[in-house]
């Protein structure tokens, strides 16, 4: 395979590298969570450190379906080059969490094409592909909210987040409590949806730790900023 620059190694030598890298008991962590690599991430952020930006490698990268090679190529890419049509088919390859974490975190918010994504994935009928619409939705929340119908999502999220998929009502379930911690006027119904619904209620949280029940979460964070 050709060389992306002069200084840069090959795919098939990435690879290897990476190869290298994988450590069986990290592999059983992440097993636990759905993630099928066994790459310290901290090497791998040291691995993309040294390969600085390179988007056509990182396209290689992605196109060899490993998990590793393609968090590897979140790192390196550049975000703003790809086409709205290049993620929208990029989201339904994602697979495991981290990569599809990485991908929506890393890319897609510093894409151009974001919020009209944002709108299309929402209520796609692939729930990993509504996850990242979700996702996306929940950071526009908190920021610029303009043209969003705030009513509406608490709508959407009080009828369908319990009996969602996972990772979609784990999506679901940030968006409500970012409506309640960043817009005081629906903090209430918010507060009341997670309640009634009792998503994540029980989700085991570590000391010092904020749970991600949503009356809890929106709660504490309120409380921290003495609102």
């Amino acid at each position: 395979m050709a060389r992306t620059t002069a200084n840069s190694p090959t795919v098939d030598e990435l690879l290897t590298e990476l190869a290298a890298l994988d450590d069986p008991r990290i592999r059983e962590v992440n097993a636990r969570h759905g993630d099928d690599h066994g790459v310290n991430l901290t090497a791998l952020r040291a691995l993309a450190k040294r390969l600085k930006t390179q988007h056509e490698l990182a396209r290689q990268l992605w196109e060899r379906g490993d998990s590793a090679a393609r968090l590897l190529a979140l790192l390196i890419c550049r975000p703003g080059s790809f086409t709205g049509d290049e993620l929208d088919a990029m989201v339904r390859e994602t697979g495991t969490p981290k990569v599809h974490d990485w991908f929506v975190n890393y890319v897609v918010k510093k894409n151009p094409h974001a919020d009209e994504l944002r709108a299309r994935w929402i209520a796609d009928p692939d729930p990993v592909v509504a996850s990242a619409g979700w996702a996306l939705t929940a950071h526009r929340v908190t920021g610029d909210a303009g043209g969003l119908d705030l009513p509406a999502l608490l709508d959407t999220v009080e009828t369908q987040m319990r009996e969602a998929p996972e990772r979609l009502q784990w999506a679901m379930n940030t968006c409500l409590a970012q409506i309640g911690i960043a817009h005081p006027e629906h903090r209430a119904r918010a507060i009341d949806i997670g309640e009634r619904l009792g998503v994540l209620k029980d989700y085991p949280t570590s000391p010092g730790c904020t749970s991600p029940f949503a009356p809890v979460w929106i709660t504490e964070v309120v409380r921290r900023r003495g609102e």
